[in-house]
């Protein structure tokens, strides 16, 4: 090292010597040293210029220069990654500089499959969002950060629980029955994104604190290197490290949060309840039944007040990094307390993170080990509580005012019950504070995610590496529920009441990936290949236990086991080259086998292809001065899906043991019993076939750029569920390749720095996409009779939706309402569309779809001086939604029950339709459909930050306010418009959030 060290200084002197003109008559001597400003490290080739003149030298390894200039000369201090220092010549004759980093240029690399690239060089459709532009405020999943960040990619959270999971979609999704999840790379790992046992959300495991960026690969160009994982696109989420040369640094955050539901179901008070009734059966009425005013009580019970609360939540993070002489590192623990607004749920996560990223042999041997742990401990809420809460009379009281026959039952809650046995009434509304108290469901998950990566460089031919990534993600999850036996919703006899339930599941997924890359420079071309081998082990083994009652039998049934493992195997290469740095060429190929097939069908090869065109460059451009960049991107691909949900075996015939509720009585023992799967030998690879035509742009020195893409996506082979002959396959239903779908559209995303100066910058941002898809083909043979696939199940055997030829994924399938001449719907009448003179399915009509037309997002950052405000919306244009909330509740059907002489809540808006009796049409009628427009405010944060604290030199110190979900601006009559399959069922409300952060480092 020393021998190295000393040439290298040699050279670097003699160019200093070669590069300093000294001819000048009065000139001073002026010499020092350039360090990073962050480690202190000496940073050697850095360039010292005399502004204005060709006279200069460059810093040798210890970062030391010697200049010769004239006194009042300006001289500029540049080295790539930096932010480029000056100084005014005077007296001194020793002057040291600190340069600090540029983080624009930072932003300006970008992670990709297998690799890197500069975000100038990409050829395909890729965004990388650094953590300085996450989302603000309270978030218990990764997801989060990135809603509305990005073009082409939808992120709906499933409701507002505690680490609640997110559907998401990049350019729409490929698939029908397959997942339509995108890939998520943690850290060099493809993780899946089946949750364990326990963990509604895979993700809110992984601390967000610990995320450096999230690069999102969007069309086949960039995806394809990841083969059949990539047709629904990729996430590459890395985590944060310590630097080489950086010293030791510590740093905390805390987020202190109460979260409030904002709004409710408008549905009627206690006394417009009795109104109400009254006026139905009262004995003024048209139907006088004094059985339904004796049914009511003389309680006031708002019973969604009952069953919601501010959620309190507490973030806390610590880290400690920096980089030893070969040892960079980063140590962080993470620990984060959410309460639900439902009452009793609850989420606690517990997260530690080590990353090291040491280098051997000169640097010839890089490494980088990364290992992350969480604990996550949930506390499960009854969500039914939600509708229960809507559906309740309110003029009964949460607990009991009266004893029973047979004394106090029922844990003392208010129910529905028979007066002279004392038993519960069945299909009666449930008391909703019952349904969360006398529940407890709870779960502990155990995870880590451990990966090592090593880079070696051959001393006899640089220009190639060998790298080995190898990484295991390991999760252990264990779910407990009991139902209490004095619950009444659960109870059939003093025998069979109360639940039992209990599943352990551990999830082991391995990769092992190995490859060389090679990179070369020759005059005007650049190149480098690289190809490589993958393999992929998914192994998930449990068992559980179920039971509908306290188990007083003799013969208890055990624990039933289950498990599953599926293999990946690949061969995959790329290829670039650059002519001049301004014409890029991308290619790439993967050939993946899976177990999930068949023999002759477990492999598929995906090719893509990718060319740039940097016209700012070219000669006829260059003297366009308001023209910064400008490049042109064309991309085609091919990626594979093999992901049918839930099952590992389904191209082989397999078996399953029954669970609790299939057994088999032998004398005085239940024997559980094996039934046979649904397979389909001939299943093969669906396949997305992609093109995209992008171009990036800046203007005016860079403070307004953005980008334009254009996209076309062809799915064909669709894995999809169809109906077969009885008893092909043991089963009614299968998994083919029938079909395809296709998606296209357009994306736009625009940055303007409005005002870029010391104490003043503003920046806005906004990105819109535009998504239309469309099923093309469904059956093998063409059929005029086949209407298409159901789905959008609303329970019973009742499907709102169908997937249609020439229709979008999950259209709405309806009645078209009738209505009379002031625009009351009529009860019970419809459009005959046939004038067939009857109404039946072949009068149904698509209406619209749950896919929005348009997304669009924007972003603004406002700094003055140590003051920050940030803000970030959504808009959500051309989607419907079904409003099952109000197909149930607003009207006065079985608003008094005459079977059970109970009662049930409705909605205010009961009173605008009238209806009163029970027809089967009713729950399909295009009166439920609604515009599911909207703009959300999402985040409103602002933030100051001290030049100390607390007057400790070199620290730092931030405060923050943050507001979450401020308000949704939308025509919408239910509560939130933004259910991602369209439905409403008494979701989960998410709740408006406000937030204290505190930031402290040194």
């Amino acid at each position: 090292m020393k021998i190295i060290r000393k040439h290298l200084n040699v050279v670097l002197m003699a160019l200093a010597v070669l590069l300093t003109n000294s001819s000048w008559a009065q000139v001073v001597s002026i010499s020092g040293k350039v360090t990073d400003a962050a480690s202190g490290e000496p940073l050697p080739g850095v360039t010292v210029l005399v502004q204005g003149t060709t006279v200069g030298t460059i810093t040798n390894f210890d970062g030391d220069y010697v200049l010769q200039t004239e006194k009042g000369a300006t001289i500029l201090f540049s080295y790539i990654g930096y932010k480029t220092s000056e100084i005014v010549v005077g007296d001194q004759t020793k002057v040291n500089i600190q340069l600090a980093v540029n983080t624009e240029d930072l932003d300006e690399v970008v992670v990709i499959g297998y690799g890197t690239v500069k975000k100038d060089d990409a050829t395909g459709s890729v965004t990388a969002i650094s953590s300085d532009d996450f989302n603000k405020g309270a978030t218990t999943s990764p997801q989060d950060l990135l809603v509305g960040k990005t073009s082409g990619m939808q992120i709906t959270t499933d409701g507002g629980k505690p680490g609640s999971g997110a559907t998401i979609r990049i350019r729409g999704g490929a698939s029908l029955s397959a997942s339509n999840d995108p890939l998520f790379v943690i850290d060099g790992v493809p993780v899946s994104s089946d949750g364990v046992m326990g963990l509604a959300n895979p993700l809110s495991s992984i601390n967000p604190d610990d995320i450096e960026t999230m690069t999102v690969l969007k069309d086949a160009s960039a995806t394809a290197i990841y083969g059949s994982r990539a047709s629904n696109g990729v996430i590459i989420v890395t985590t944060k490290t310590g630097k080489r040369g950086q010293p030791f640094s510590l740093q905390y955050s805390g987020k202190f949060s109460v979260g409030v539901v904002s709004d409710k179901v408008n549905v009627y008070s206690a006394d417009e309840y009795r109104n109400i009734i009254n006026q139905l059966y009262g004995p003024e009425s048209d139907n006088p039944n004094a059985d339904a005013i004796n049914a009511m009580g003389d309680a006031d019970t708002d019973w969604q007040d009952e069953i919601y609360q501010a959620a309190v939540g507490n973030d806390h993070n610590i880290a400690i990094q920096g980089g030893l002489d070969f040892l960079p590192y980063r140590l962080s623990y993470g620990y984060n307390n959410q309460e639900g607004v439902l009452k009793t749920s609850k989420l606690e996560r517990n997260s530690l993170s080590l990353n090291l990223t040491p280098s051997f042999f000169d640097g010839h041997l890089k490494t980088a080990m990364n290992a992350k742990g969480s604990y996550v401990k949930n506390r499960f809420a009854d969500e039914s509580a939600v509708g229960a809460a809507v559906g309740m009379d309110p003029t009964h009281p949460v607990h009991n005012t009266y004893s029973y026959p047979n004394g106090e039952q029922w844990g003392g809650y208010w129910q529905w019950i028979d007066p002279s046995t004392g038993t519960p009434l069945q299909f009666t509304p449930d008391n909703p504070v019952a349904l969360l108290k006398q529940r407890h469901d709870e779960s502990e998950v155990y995870r880590a995610i451990v990966n090592l990566n090593l880079d070696y460089k051959f001393h006899f031919l640089p220009e190639m590496s060998a790298v080995v990534n190898m990484g295991i993600d390991y999760s252990d999850g264990k779910q407990n529920r009991t139902i209490s036996p004095d619950a009444s919703w659960v109870y059939e006899n003093e025998t069979i009441r109360g639940e039992l339930f209990h599943e352990n599941q551990d999830k082991t997924n391995k990769v092992l990936d190995t490859y060389l890359k090679y990179g070369k420079s020759i005059a005007d071309h650049t190149f480098d290949v690289m190809a490589g081998y993958s393999w992929q082990h998914f192994k998930n083994e449990g068992d559980k236990y179920q039971n509908d009652y306290y188990d007083t039998r003799e013969n208890p049934t055990e624990d039933l086991p289950y498990g599953g493992e599926n293999y990946l195997i690949s061969y995959y290469g790329r290829f670039n080259y650059a002519f001049k740095n301004r014409y890029l060429l991308t290619g790439t190929v993967r050939r993946d086998g899976t177990s999930r097939f068949a023999d002759g069908n477990r492999w598929g090869t995906f090719p893509a292809v990718a060319f740039a065109w940097k016209l700012k460059e070219e000669s006829f451009l260059q003297d366009v001065k308001a023209l910064s960049d400008l490049k042109l991107r064309l991309g085609w691909g091919i990626t594979g899906q093999q992901d049918v949900t839930g099952n590992d075996y389904v191209g082989y015939g397999t078996y399953t043991l029954s669970d609790n509720g299939a057994m088999y009585v032998l004398g005085n023992q239940w024997i559980n019993t094996y039934r046979p799967n649904a397979y389909n030998p001939n299943l093969k690879w669906e396949e997305t076939t992609s093109t995209n035509i992008g171009v990036d742009y800046a203007l005016f020195d860079g403070r307004l750029s953005g980008s334009v893409d254009y996209y076309y996506r062809e799915t064909t082979d669709l894995l999809n569920q169809i109906t077969v002959a009885a008893g092909t396959s043991l089963s009614d239903r299968i998994v083919s390749n029938v079909g395809s779908l296709t998606n296209k559209g357009i994306e736009l995303s625009l940055v303007g720095r409005i005002i870029s100066r010391d104490d003043l910058s503003w920046e806005v941002g906004g990105n819109l996409t535009y998504n239309k898809n469309e099923i093309t083909k469904l059956t093998a043979v063409e059929d005029p009779s086949y209407v298409g696939v159901p789905s959008g199940d609303l329970g019973s055997g009742n499907y709102i939706q169908m997937n249609a030829v020439g229709h979008s994924v999950n259209s709405f399938y309806v009645y078209e309402q009738v209505y009379d001449q002031n625009g009351k719907p009529l009860e019970g009448v419809y459009v005959d569309q046939n004038g067939d003179g009857s109404i039946n399915s072949d009068d149904r009509i698509f209406c619209g779809s749950s896919t929005p037309d348009y997304l669009i997002g924007i972003n603004s950052t406002l700094h003055y001086k140590n003051w920050d405000l940030n803000l970030s919306g959504r808009f959500q244009l051309g989607a419907q939604i079904y409003n099952d909330v109000a197909a149930g509740g607003a009207n006065y059907v079985n608003i008094y029950n005459p079977t059970t002489q109970s009662l049930s809540n409705k909605l205010s808006s009961a009173s605008g339709t009238g209806f009163l009796y029970t027809e089967e049409q009713r729950v399909f009628s295009s009166l439920w459909i609604e515009n599911a427009d909207f703009f959300r405010l999402d985040n409103l944060s602002v933030g100051y930050n001290f030049d100390s604290a607390f007057g400790l030199k070199g620290s730092t110190l931030r405060l923050s306010l943050t507001g979450q979900n401020l308000f949704v601006i939308s025509d919408y009559s239910g509560l939130d418009p933004e259910v991602f399959n369209g439905i409403d069922k008494n979701i989960f409300p998410r709740p408006t959030t406000f937030l204290l952060g505190v930031n402290f480092g040194f």
